[in-house]
């Protein structure tokens, strides 16, 4: 039985251990954290699974912003000083992946085809997992002072409709009815039923990997620190305490997955946009759907351990220390964006979080077969569609692992980057 080695326990590793079971795969997880634990970008992201999340970080004029990027280290999106000379090439490719709207249509075409179908996904998995629960499919929300303000983003909506996204706008009266608790100085939102959310995407995570290994799939809690290839051919994957041999290897090790692939010759452009959480322990209070304030361009919804606002990039590489300001300009924004929650709550009931959006410049994950051994698949640089793009992207790659022909993955082949 061919043996894979699937280095990472995050949403993308769980999902591609399921599918890897059900094709009679012998499967090990090779990864030292807690599934699901508060050291994983699973854990901490904005628990949306949204098929509209199509259009990459870069627009055209993005440009003209960086210089303020780099003076506001509390914008919602800051570049640190001393990581710009590190990250500048990076930040260029990031640049001209949105640089003409054709380029960020091409890019909306193949997120499109990853995740027009995420939310059934997921659930589908979560059933098998038990835990349908954590699923909540009662859409997502866009919102804005007035509909001026929606309009300003129209090259994004104008391309999420080419794609085939789908929506209806809601007027002011019927968000008022809607959500009375959100500050009504928004007058216009959109709507989608497409989407759904994850109450607790910590606990989703660690269910899918409890039912990989109800499958038969192993656990191995150590570090992966390389693979090694030998004429072609995977014979191990690396860690302090001892090879682990495999005939195949799966990197979905999220932001630790660039030296990793490193080891076996791809030098791929991966970097951390830093993200922040805060959660305040008021688990009754907060929007009735899940939604995206725009002036604050963060996730606020309930979860099952409180009300939790989600948002932030930050480029500083994996090792800086977090700034909490960031976590604190997210709940001053949540306070002005639902007045009646209590503006003086102790410490101890908001908790913060800082974590690392593995991602690659032009807004696409990395999946696909290394340039030394199609032994070895890269599957990760998910960036802001992690958790969206996860269930799609285990079938891409258990398909890979069984050597079909997977034509809708190429877009986001390694190979583009050579």
């Amino acid at each position: 039985m061919t043996h894979v080695a699937i280095i990472g326990a995050g949403i993308v590793g769980a999902a591609t251990a399921i599918e890897a079971r059900r094709r009679g795969f012998d499967v090990t997880i090779i990864d030292p954290g807690t599934p699901g634990g508060e050291q994983a970008a699973s854990y901490g992201n904005g628990c949306w699974m949204n098929p509209l999340s199509v259009i990459p970080p870069a627009l055209p004029g993005t440009w003209r912003k960086v210089p303020k990027y780099l003076a506001d280290p509390l914008g919602p999106l800051a570049i640190r000083w001393g990581y710009f000379p590190r990250v500048a090439p990076w930040l260029w490719s990031y640049l001209r992946a949105g640089w003409t709207e054709e380029r960020v249509t091409r890019t909306a075409f193949a997120l499109r085809a990853l995740l027009h179908d995420a939310p059934a996904r997921h659930l589908a998995l979560a059933r098998e997992a038990g835990c349908e629960h954590l699923i909540q499919r009662n859409g997502l929300m866009y919102v804005y002072p007035d509909r001026a303000a929606f309009e300003s983003e129209a090259v994004a909506w104008r391309i999420r409709r080419t794609v085939g996204c789908t929506w209806r706008e809601i007027t002011e009266d019927e968000l008022r009815q809607m959500e009375p608790g959100l500050d009504r100085r928004y007058r216009f939102a959109i709507h989608t039923d497409e989407g759904a959310s994850c109450t607790d995407p910590g606990a989703f995570v660690a269910a899918l990997v409890a039912h990989a290994e109800s499958l038969g799939a192993r656990r191995a809690t150590i570090p992966a620190t390389g693979l090694r290839v030998e004429g072609g051919r995977l014979r191990a994957v690396t860690t302090p305490g001892g090879d682990i041999t495999a005939d195949r290897a799966v990197i979905a090790a999220g932001a630790r997955g660039k030296p990793l692939a490193a080891t076996v010759g791809d030098n791929l452009p991966l970097e951390s946009e830093r993200g922040y959480h805060a959660v305040i322990d008021l688990p009754d209070v907060g929007p009735r759907t899940p939604m995206m304030p725009s002036d604050g361009k963060m996730s606020v919804l309930r979860t099952a351990t409180g009300l939790r606002v989600a948002g932030q990039v930050e480029i500083a590489g994996i090792d800086a220390a977090p700034n909490w300001d960031r976590a604190r300009i997210l709940r001053e924004h949540l306070l002005r964006t639902i007045p009646g929650l209590p503006a003086d709550l102790p410490a101890d009931r908001v908790k913060v979080w800082m974590g690392h959006r593995p991602s690659m410049p032009d807004g696409l994950p990395c999946l696909g077969a290394s340039r030394a051994s199609t032994d070895v698949i890269h599957a990760f640089g998910h960036g802001h569609v992690g958790l969206a793009g996860g269930p799609a992207s285990a079938e891409y790659v258990a398909r890979m692992l069984a050597d079909e022909a997977v034509p809708e993955a190429e877009p986001f082949s390694p190979a583009r980057f050579r």
